[in-house]
């Protein structure tokens, strides 16, 4: 969880793509968030990612076997 200013409306369906980056030059390879949905979705859970004007959060959610 930020309290930064949030995500823009104009890319929240994009910051899940492979090699998408707001960032400048060589400040980033936009990969991160994308492996890191890969690897929540392949042990069957799901990243939720929630944005307003007033920062983001991200929840990680895994269903485990009982």
């Amino acid at each position: 969880e930020d309290n930064g200013p949030g995500i823009p409306d104009e890319i929240k369906d994009k910051i899940l793509q492979p090699f998408f980056t707001t960032k400048k030059g060589t400040q980033g390879t936009g990969l991160g968030l994308s492996i890191t949905n890969d690897i929540i979705k392949a042990h069957g859970g799901e990243l939720i990612i929630k944005s307003g004007t007033f920062g983001t959060v991200m929840t990680i959610k895994l269903h485990l076997p009982n």
